[in-house]
């Protein structure tokens, strides 16, 4: 091909075209690649065509009615100058005709009622032959057989019987193995088409010389997702050794867009197609002191009925906000200024039936630093945690993930958004060999006696953490007190309890934090006590 510039055309809004002052020409496309966001796909078909010089109707048929016509475009490139005009997006004709499918379940029921005029042809010769046999040699003819006929009689009647109920036997086996080819045809029967008729993209087209074309229409259509899904594999060591994490990506796709993706390019976005592209506007807030209802006079409604003055509806509400072993080939990572995509590897294919399909995006192998956490005031565990570091340029999506801790699947946790290079944790299950034991000490309080007086409660915990372990571990117990946002009720630390690392960690009022090392088969004892103070003539409500 000569080289030419590509023509490419935009459309936002042209439903309407110009009618065409050229020959019709169905454009025969396959869909060549898709774009696929959590929330729509963009789909690209492409045509290779032979144009005549001139102007003529380009037409790319049965797309699906899904399609949002404000994001078609069209472009093209060819061995010849080629204009591209007016654009029509019409509904598709109504398919006249049986389908292939439907012929095919036709020829076969066609088939199975032959076998059967066969089977019951040959079930009346057989019955005609045993009431033949039945009726004795003695009866045949107007006087009988003669004794010396009758055991040729028998043979004849035997072989006839045989001969009979061997083709009836052929030919019922036959009839099953059609009825079989038709359930299972019944069963493989397509999904209806969604609700919508097909669309046909018209186009008109001007070319300064015949030649060969290539054409391609992209469009958005809804109907299609992917969803994040995570696999984490940690691997330890049974002396304390370094453990490695493996935290790999996958993609679970579906699409039920009306039209099947066969064998087309996949790139999955991590950004929705949909989503909003700008902030929103601050509306400024007003305070104002409550003002009651004024209510309207039943008079005043009444004659508003009476002269046909009909009274003004009340105000909507606001709509609410929109809340050397096997290898696995992975996508190739592509990185933008502002965003990542994926792009899956060879080609792909799925139909649009609703089907899942799960595809490997990526794997990273960060640094893992473990440790054993522990809330004993709600669970008498320690469960082991990963911190680790997302090393991707690419974030990781909210998503489920399934936890494998040395290769055994041991549950599910859900990941939260993690930026590029953002640390986070990640749990792996609890330890039986770590032991935490918590029990109460002491618990306080005093009987005031007259009006006005304070009220006092004191409670005290301990905690003995037991490391089982030959190799040493790095402990962090969480544990909570009470805590008040009203000046009348006082909580106090007691000078009893164990020195904490962390006060309010995260911004969580009322919970102490201690980090420690645990030696293998070394106790760790810690104490938690505090008082509570409030006035004698109030009632709260202690956790």
């Amino acid at each position: 091909m000569r080289p030419v510039l590509p023509t490419a055309l935009s459309f936002v809004a042209l439903a309407v075209a110009a009618p065409a002052l050229g020959a019709e020409i169905d454009a025969a496309s396959r869909i060549d690649s898709v774009t696929l966001y959590p929330d729509a796909a963009v789909v690209t078909r492409v045509a290779e065509i032979a144009l005549p010089a001139g102007e003529s109707r380009l037409v790319f048929q049965g797309l699906p009615g899904g399609l949002d016509p404000a994001t078609l475009r069209i472009g093209g490139e060819g061995e010849a100058r080629l204009v591209l005009g007016a654009v029509d997006v019409r509904k598709a004709p109504a398919a006249t005709g049986e389908s292939a499918f439907d012929a095919q379940i036709k020829a076969l029921r066609a088939e199975r009622a032959a076998a059967q005029v066969r089977i019951d042809a040959l079930a009346a010769k057989q019955a005609m032959t045993q009431l033949y046999a039945q009726s004795g040699p003695d009866k045949q003819g107007e006087k009988g057989l003669k004794p010396e006929d009758w055991s040729a009689a028998w043979d004849a009647v035997g072989a006839a019987l045989a001969r009979n109920g061997e083709a009836l036997r052929e030919a019922r086996a036959a009839g099953e193995e059609i009825d079989v080819r038709i359930r299972a045809l019944e069963a493989a029967r397509p999904a209806p088409a969604p609700k919508g008729a097909a669309r046909d993209v018209a186009v008109d087209i001007e070319a300064a010389a015949g030649g060969k074309f290539r054409l391609a229409v992209t469009y958005r259509v809804a109907g299609a997702r992917w969803t994040p899904a995570y696999e984490a594999h940690l691997t330890t060591s049974d002396k304390g050794g370094k453990p490695q994490l493996e935290l790999k990506r996958r993609a679970v796709v579906t699409q039920a867009t009306g039209e099947d993706w066969t064998d087309v390019a996949l790139t999955l976005a991590a950004f929705r197609a949909t989503g909003a592209v700008a902030a929103p506007e601050a509306v400024p807030q007003i305070i104002a002191f409550y003002e009651p209802p004024v209510a309207r006079p039943v008079a005043a409604e009444a004659r508003g009925a009476a002269t046909g003055d009909a009274l003004p509806p009340p105000a909507a509400p606001a709509p609410a906000p929109m809340l050397a072993k096997a290898e696995t080939r992975q996508a190739q990572v592509e990185f933008g200024a502002y965003q990542a995509s994926f792009v899956a590897p060879g080609r792909v294919s799925l139909a649009a039936d609703g089907s899942a399909k799960n595809i490997a995006l990526a794997s990273q192998s960060p640094q893992a630093e473990l440790s054993w956490r522990m809330t004993p005031a709600l669970d008498p565990r320690a469960f082991l945690s990963v911190h680790y570091v997302n090393g991707e340029e690419a974030p990781l999506l909210p998503g489920p993930a399934a936890i494998y801790r040395d290769g055994a699947l041991i549950g599910q946790e859900r990941l939260p958004l993690i930026a590029p290079h953002e640390a986070s944790d990640l749990g792996f299950g609890a330890d039986e060999r770590v032991i935490v034991q918590r029990a109460p000490v002491k618990r306080k309080e005093n009987e005031p006696g007259w009006f006005g007086q304070t009220k006092f409660e004191t409670r005290e915990f301990k905690t003995i953490v037991r490391n089982l372990h030959d190799f040493p571990i790095n402990a962090v117990v969480t544990d909570q007190t009470p805590f008040s946002e009203n000046s009348a009720i006082v909580v106090e630390t007691l000078p009893q309890t164990t020195p904490p690392d962390d006060k309010d960690p995260d911004g969580k009022r009322g919970l102490l934090r201690w980090r420690f090392a645990l030696g293998p088969n070394e106790n760790k004892e810690i104490r938690l006590a505090y008082r509570m103070k409030w006035p004698a003539d109030r009632e709260v409500v202690v956790p």
